[in-house]
């Protein structure tokens, strides 16, 4: 099968097409493949048969700056009026080990599409004319909605563990048919994700979330036992909590978010384990615990004033309960300050914070009342304490 890429997402972008000539270059990866479907592109990477010296003196010869950024591996970042691009030079594998590879590069355009994990992925495009250059039938592949491993599965997987993860995923977003072959090879190896560091477990985990069939991906991936050696708190009952949540965010049309869902996924217990051990951040950490903590009976707008927003949504989603009445809502401040008590007459200390709290009780039990009413309840609480 051949095509064209007749309206890439490089079209206009002089300064990129300009450099492309000077590599030799064409363009590789999730550019290409989502230009061809006709989806947004975030990153634009080049691959050249250059070696890396090369790379870097053309383009400073381009009067542009090149950050050797995994130069090592044969990649330079070039740094464009645009944005940054990164440009690799052709390579293939010398050794593996699961989780890094020795590289030699090459001037073979075909031994560098070898080495990718997907035929999807494996697409290059003639910055000049808009062909593309399919070696393993990656054209096909992407047509049919088929994430397909290039070569051997179980070859492509002892190389890079993190391809048990990557498989799921570009499934979740890209996939019609399961590819057999490919869904043997991950559940026969699913404990080699033993191996890799928990960030990268996390940050492949976080993406698949949010794909358009998480849903039923994360099922199948419960069913095959992926989870079982590295996050085993994933279970059935966790894939019907992210079932109901994700119908949840498109009934109140709120975009999928990771945490929260990885919070429908877990028990409320294994939210702070689950948390620690893929060494989360301490805000995605935190809020994966307090998302877990239930909706409360105060209210939507209570709950948000209280906890915030962000998580007031995670709460009232994962609990099923509307969170219409605080979607475009900005929670209010307190008019009422502890100066404002002390010139009442309340000696300054431990008893102006108790008052303040008991007002702010009333004052959101009565959903949140003007300056009027609350100088009314600070004179009656002041007049009782």
């Amino acid at each position: 099968m051949t095509a064209t890429l007749a309206t890439p997402p490089w079209a206009g972008r002089t300064a990129l097409l300009a450099l492309a000539e000077r590599l030799d270059a064409r363009f590789v990866g999730g550019a290409v493949r989502d230009g061809l479907l006709g989806q947004p592109v975030a990153d634009i990477d080049l691959a050249t048969p250059l070696p890396p010296e090369t790379v870097v003196e053309r383009i400073r010869a381009a009067g542009l700056k090149a950050v050797p950024t995994g130069i090592a591996h044969g990649t330079v970042t070039a740094i464009l009026p645009e944005g940054p691009v990164e440009v690799t030079t052709l390579r293939h594998d010398v050794s593996t080990d699961g989780r890094h590879a020795v590289v030699a590069f090459t001037d073979d355009w075909r031994a560098d599409a070898a080495r990718r994990d997907f035929t999807m992925n494996a697409l290059y495009v003639d910055p000049a004319t808009g062909a593309v250059h399919d070696y393993f039938g990656g054209l096909a592949d992407l047509e049919a909605g088929r994430v397909r491993f290039i070569g051997d599965a179980l070859q492509r997987i002892a190389e890079d563990h993190l391809r048990i993860l990557r498989f799921f995923r570009f499934h979740a977003r890209f996939g019609e048919t399961i590819d057999a072959d490919g869904l043997a090879a991950c559940t026969a190896r699913a404990n080699d994700l033993m191996a890799l560091s928990r960030e990268r477990i996390a940050a492949e985990l976080l993406k698949l979330l949010v794909a358009a069939r998480a849903v039923p991906v994360v099922a199948l991936m419960v069913e095959r036992g992926i989870f079982r050696a590295v996050i085993p708190e994933i279970d059935t009952a966790g894939v019907t909590r992210l079932a109901r949540l994700a119908e949840a965010e498109a009934a109140a049309g709120i975009a999928p978010d990771p945490i929260r869902r990885l919070a429908a996924l877990l028990p409320p217990d294994a939210a702070e384990p689950v948390g620690a051990r893929l060494k989360l951040s301490n805000a995605d950490r935190k809020r994966l615990i307090a998302a877990t903590a239930g909706a409360g009976e105060e209210g939507p707008q209570a709950l948000a004033y209280r906890v915030g927003l962000v998580v007031a949504i995670d709460r009232l989603l994962l609990a099923g309960a509307s969170v219409e009445s605080i979607r475009d809502w900005t929670p209010p401040a307190l008019p009422l300050t502890g100066g404002a008590l002390v010139a009442r007459g309340v000696r300054k200390g431990p008893d102006v914070a108790r008052l303040l709290r008991a007002i702010e009780t009333q004052w959101i039990a009565e959903n949140f009342p003007g300056p009027a009413r609350v100088a009314q309840l600070a004179d009656a609480a002041v007049a009782q304490a």
